[in-house]
């Protein structure tokens, strides 16, 4: 004898279109139920009054009927455990809003992280970004069609190209292999949110300093700058942290802790390597006794003084956010009602002189720096030297 079919539990319409219409909500409306505001204990915030409200509204829209005020939150929670039991939503709490498995964007980010992600493919040489790209572009060209080429097109593209190769796909493509850490950058981010302690060889020191060599470091962190990708490091032996230019060590990379000391510790050292970068001006973090002191808050910093005259003020004036502590004065007028000139103030650790100094020498002959004394003289002398060197 046949065994009698056991109904589903949304066998009949309207569960079948609760659910239905519970996933539609999701897929279209990724996050909801979150909460802009931190709620206490006195004011509780119930994420799924949200999606009810919109269930309902996707349910009006397609003219489906329900009761009055159904699906209740209870029976809503009950679906959600249902859609967990089938893999659509991860076993895990959602006190952030609710969305199927890696769609957390609407259509509107995901025009935004395209754009983003495309500018740093193409201009940062970001060989991950690349291959994500690539299979986007795929994967979406359906969607561009729709949008009528907008998805793909570049309305904000980073510009800052870099100036080496980073992509080891293009340097074999083009047969222009670099020895270089880009050909292991994948061990190097396993190790940042690892923790893991890692052994590079470093095979170019520009600045005379000997840093030629194997080297222990933890790396914190990978960013990119103007012109080139660098690794903010902390050294296992001296706990001086520090910024290197990636392509300066060779491909020689291996994992020497393999336990690593914890996503806690890397956040609590970026942190600081990020404080000396808003402290200072530019990528270089001091010596270790310029960072100890620094850190310590006993490290006095030089006042330092520019002038720049008429060619160049409105440029100076434009960039009100160049540094947190700067400040800005302006000169005497003329007839005309121009300013001759403006004095550009800012207090600096002394391992950022070097740094802030070429920033200075970009406006040439319409700069003049007054304070402290050592730029003053270190200024005059470049003239001087850039004088003689027209002189030849």
């Amino acid at each position: 004898m046949a065994k009698k079919p056991t109904p589903h539990h949304y066998a009949d319409k309207l569960t079948f279109d609760r659910i239905m219409l519970l996933i539609a909500t999701l897929v279209n409306h990724p996050g909801i139920g979150h909460s802009d505001t931190e709620t206490s204990d006195s004011k509780y915030h119930d994420a799924l009054l949200e999606v009810q409200s919109q269930l309902q509204k996707i349910a009006a829209e397609f003219s489906i009927e329900f009761p009055e005020n159904y699906p209740a939150t209870p029976t809503i929670r009950k679906d959600l455990e249902t859609l967990r039991r089938y893999g659509i939503l991860d076993k895990r709490m959602y006190r952030f809003g609710y969305y199927l498995g890696t769609g957390a964007m609407t259509r509107e980010e995901l025009l935004f992280a395209f754009q983003a992600i495309a500018s740093q493919a193409k201009y940062q040489g970001n060989p991950q970004a690349r291959q994500i790209c690539e299979k986007l572009t795929k994967l979406l060209r359906g969607l561009d069609i729709e949008l009528k080429g907008q998805l793909f097109y570049p309305v904000r593209e980073h510009l800052n190209r870099a100036i080496i190769y980073t992509d080891p796909v293009e340097m074999l493509d083009r047969q222009e292999y670099r020895n270089t850490l880009f050909h292991k950058l994948d061990i190097v981010e396993t190790a940042i949110v690892r923790g893991q302690a890692i052994e590079l060889y470093r095979q170019s020191d520009y600045y005379g300093k000997g840093k030629v060599g194997f080297r222990r470091i933890w790396p914190l962190q990978l960013i990119y700058h103007d012109i080139a990708w660098y690794l903010i490091c902390e050294s296992c032996d001296s706990g001086h942290l520090s910024v290197e230019r990636v392509n300066r060590f060779t491909d020689c990379c291996e994992i020497i802790d393999a336990e690593g000391r914890g996503i806690a510790v890397q956040e609590q050292r970026l942190k600081i390597a990020q404080k000396l970068l808003k402290n200072g001006w530019g990528l270089f973090l001091g010596n270790p006794e310029q960072q100890q002191a620094e850190l310590g808050g006993t490290l006095k910093l030089e006042k330092v003084k520019v002038r720049f005259f008429e060619k160049v003020v409105g440029f100076i004036l434009e960039g009100d956010r160049r540094h947190p502590r700067q400040k800005i004065k302006e000169g005497p007028r003329d007839s005309f009602g121009k300013v001759a000139y403006v004095d550009y103030q800012i207090d600096l650790p002394d391992r950022s002189l070097n740094e802030f100094s070429l920033w200075v020498n970009r406006y040439m002959d319409s700069a003049q720096v007054l304070s402290p004394p050592s730029l003053v003289e270190k200024h005059r002398q470049a003239a001087r030297d850039l004088v003689d060197r027209y002189s030849l």
